[in-house]
């Protein structure tokens, strides 16, 4: 098998699903130059949001992870339908992670290692990336994360 992004998602079970569209007035990815951006992805299933709590309240970190991982899956779905081809990737820049948290809940980066360790999964090398992870109040729909990407375009 070869070493592609779609077949690191295959080995690891993983079906890019059919990009969400916007639930407000933006667009979600943007090309500029070498670099995608991606608009922030929350926790959409095959059968909806999922993983609507928040931590330190009714989810704590395996549960968030699980939140994060599945908005690195939106994120690159998004990719895909921006690109057309994920090995236009050269690699993930950064990620932003928020986490719908307690106040006292200060596990926020925990919970985006979801995305992250998913990321390195799927794109190997090209997925390591600067980050920053932050606790908020609310995130839209009550969902427990949310997480927007920069990627490089290659050549």
């Amino acid at each position: 098998m070869s070493d592609t992004i779609e077949s690191r998602l295959e080995a690891l079970g993983v079906s890019l699903p059919k990009p969400a569209a916007p639930a407000a007035n933006y667009v979600p990815f943007v090309i500029t130059g070498n670099q995608l951006f991606i608009s922030g992805q929350i926790p959409m299933g095959p059968d909806g949001l999922e993983h609507v709590a928040r931590c330190g309240e009714a989810y704590g970190i395996v549960e968030g992870k699980a939140a994060a991982r599945l908005c690195a899956i939106n994120l690159l779905a998004q990719a895909k339908a921006a690109l057309g081809d994920l090995e236009r990737i050269a690699r993930l820049v950064k990620i932003v992670g928020f986490v719908n948290s307690t106040p006292d809940f200060d596990q926020q980066p925990a919970v985006i290692n979801g995305a992250s360790d998913f990321m390195v999964e799927a794109l190997g090398e090209r997925g390591r990336h600067a980050r920053s992870a932050v606790g908020v109040a609310q995130l839209p729909f009550g969902v427990a994360v949310e997480v927007e990407a920069i990627f490089e375009i290659a050549g």
